[in-house]
Order: structure tokens, then C-alpha cells, then sequence
């Protein structure tokens, strides 16, 4: 008898669209012979399926069941595809592990502290991986720029606490322009992240649970063609991605010992994407993403083709992982 499969899309933050984009690729790849897919969009006024003729059918929050013809359809497992709240924050993990169903992400902690930068890097610098130079304001919060900068120097990078997609990221070269980053991080986040930078080669590093072990995907090189890997560079092609990375085999060695410690420390299973700058052959992280994008052209399905997996096989795994 063929798994119902939720595949959960949409959510509440800038990635909108990306995830949507991510839940169609999951829904167009599954193999119908195995599973029931169904498109589910979770937005802030609303949670329905969206079916084959674009007929929505509101979604029953207490048991996460539909109803369709006077028949009710329940889910033997949640797909999730949604990048940001409530997909990517643990909010929705919690949810789904109230009601018992099963789902494809890591655990509802695991999801909070992952997409709280400040709280993640705090955990991990505590078990020795190596992170950028951090200064953390929240808003409201006085802002001595002189002191932030004898922090972390210039240029330096401002980002949201809590956010995806490089969505409110700057780049700040002069003292004058910090302000200004400020409140463009602002706008994602209450909570914002000065980072120093790091100059050296840009990964992006793989790691799921795979036939019920932890498997590093092949390592994903980044060269941007704008100043640094933006919105723009991910999503609008203005970027190489090279996978696998061009690196030295010390390189490669360290970087994936290192992405497959964070995942083991942190408890993670499903997919996870990790970021990290490698200066003199060792890995500085700089973000995890536990929900990472699932398009044909997204890394991290880009990493499994490069290790012989086709996306079929990527997502059958992470489904079949979920049931266990």
C-alpha cells in the first residue's frame, strides 16, 4: 500500500518561493509506485492542499488530516521543504512530534539551536570548531561602532541571527556604512550577528543520514561573482559552483572531518548544509542550514548527483530514514 507523503512547502519568512520551488521538485521526483504525494503550503493565514487541478483543501491542525470528498486523508510522513519559520526554527518539527508523524528534518532542538547562529556557534566553539570573530546586538540595543569594529575589524560581515538565502546580509568596508547594514539586518531579525571576515576559499559541505549512516556528500567549491555569496550569487547564477571542490586532499580531509563533527555534535539526522571558510587547510564554519534547498540546481542535490545518488534516491532515503 502506497505512504501518504505530506510535502511540506511555503512557510513564513523571504524564502517563500525558494521552498516552493524545493516542494515541487520533491513532488515531481517521488516515485508514485511507493508513495502518495500531496503539496502541502503552510503560510501565515493558512495551511492547505494544493491539489492537481489547484483546488485548496484546508488542513485540519489538531490531527494534520484533509478532507476530500468526505474522505479523510491522514500522512504517514512530512516531507519538509520549508526553508525559515516554521520549517527550518523547530516550530513545526515540535508540531509534527506532538501528533506523532514523522518527518524528514532533524528534531525540533536540533532545528532551534541550528537556526539560531549565535546559539549554534556558542555550542560548537565550546567543542573546539573553529568560527569567525562575533559581536551580537539586539534591537534596541545601543551601537558603539567604534567598539564593534576593535572587535571584529573591517571589512566585517552583518547578518540576521535568524534567517536564510543571505537574505539581509551586508558587506561593510568603512566605519560609515555600518549603520546602515544594521537596519537592513534588522529587517529580517530582531537579534543580528557582526562577523569579522575570514579571507580564504568558500565550501559548502553536504551531510545527511544515509542508509542509516552519516555520509559526507562530495564538497561544493564557491566562487562568487559579486563581493561575497549574496542572494543574487546563489539564486541568479552569478556564482560557480564547483563540486567537487578543487581542493588539496589535506584540504578535503579536514573540511569533511570537521562537517561530519558538527553534524554528529549537534545530533542532527536528515539533510544538513554546512558553510565554512578554509584558511591554511582548516575549516572556520560560518552556518548550518538543516532545511537547504532541494531544487535540480540547489548544492546539496548537486553533491548527491556528484556521489552517484539520483534525487529519487536522495529523497526516497530521507523518507525511508523517517519511518525508522
Amino acid at each position: 500500500m502506497k505512504k501518504n507523503i505530506a510535502i511540506l512547502m511555503g512557510g513564513y519568512s523571504s524564502e517563500y518561493q525558494i521552498s516552493i520551488d524545493s516542494g515541487n521538485v520533491v513532488y515531481n521526483t517521488l516515485n508514485r509506485d511507493i508513495y502518495q504525494p500531496f503539496k502541502i503550503v503552510i503560510l501565515k493565514d493558512k495551511w492547505f492542499y494544493l491539489s492537481e487541478d489547484d483546488q485548496e483543501y484546508a488542513i485540519n491542525k489538531n490531527d494534520f488530516s484533509i478532507l476530500i470528498n468526505d474522505n479523510t486523508v491522514t500522512f504517514d510522513c512530512a516531507f519538509n521543504a520549508i526553508h525559515g519559520a516554521p520549517g527550518e526554527d523547530g516550530s513545526l518539527q515540535a508540531y509534527l512530534e506532538l501528533l506523532n508523524i514523522p518527518h524528514t528534518s532533524c528534531d525540533m532542538y536540533q532545528a532551534a539551536i541550528t537556526f539560531n547562529k549565535r546559539d549554534c556557534l556558542s555550542i560548537l566553539k565550546a567543542n573546539g570548531i573553529k568560527t569567525a570573530t562575533s559581536y551580537y546586538l539586539n534591537f534596541g540595543d545601543p551601537i558603539n561602532e567604534k567598539k564593534v569594529l576593535d572587535r571584529v575589524g573591517l571589512p566585517c560581515f552583518v547578518k540576521p541571527n535568524k534567517s536564510g538565502s543571505s537574505f539581509g546580509i551586508s558587506k561593510v568596508y568603512k566605519e560609515e556604512e555600518l549603520g546602515r547594514a544594521i537596519d537592513v539586518a534588522y529587517k529580517e531579525d530582531n537579534e543580528i550577528i557582526i562577523e569579522s571576515f575570514l579571507d580564504g576559499i568558500e565550501v559548502s559541505v553536504g551531510v545527511i543520514t544515509f542508509k542509516g549512516d552519516i555520509k559526507v556528500l562530495p564538497i561544493t567549491e564557491i566562487v562568487s561573482d559579486n563581493d561575497f555569496f549574496d542572494f543574487e550569487a546563489k539564486y541568479s547564477g552569478e556564482c560557480q559552483e564547483i563540486t567537487p571542490a578543487r581542493l588539496t586532499k589535506n584540504e578535503t580531509t579536514n573540511t569533511n572531518k570537521i562537517a561530519k563533527q558538527v553534524y554528529t555534535i549537534l545530533k542532527l539526522k536528515g539533510f544538513s548544509r554546512s558553510e565554512f571558510i578554509l584558511i591554511d587547510e582548516q575549516p572556520y564554519l560560518l552556518e548550518i542550514n538543516t532545511v537547504p534547498g532541494l531544487t535540480k540546481e540547489s548544492i546539496l542535490p548537486q553533491q548527491a548527483i556528484a556521489a552517484g545518488m539520483t534525487l529519487e534516491e536522495l529523497f526516497n532515503n530521507a523518507i525511508e530514514e523517517a519511518l525508522k
